[in-house]
């Protein structure tokens, strides 16, 4: 696999810390982080899943002009859990 060298360097490190603050802010994020850990997923490549998934919540904030919120944004993951 060949990685990605062309991308905003700020926008990418400022969705990479996000997604390492959601780990303790935030218990659907950190119930991601850890299934994706649990497949063998390794720590990094875990965060860039998971920031990549915090962007699709943001955007579909602001596409439904709807404000965040954790039940919503992780649905899926609480009934998958069940």
């Amino acid at each position: 696999m060949l990685a990605r060298y062309a991308r905003n360097k700020r926008l990418g490190d400022a969705v990479h810390q996000w997604a390492f603050c959601a780990l303790t802010n935030s218990p659907g994020a950190r119930a991601y982080y850890d299934t994706l850990r649990e497949r063998g997923t390794g720590h990094h490549a875990a965060l860039r899943q998971r920031g990549n998934r915090l962007v699709g919540i943001l955007h579909g904030c602001l596409k439904t002009r709807t404000r965040y919120d954790e039940t919503t944004a992780w649905a899926h993951r609480n009934i998958a859990a069940a």
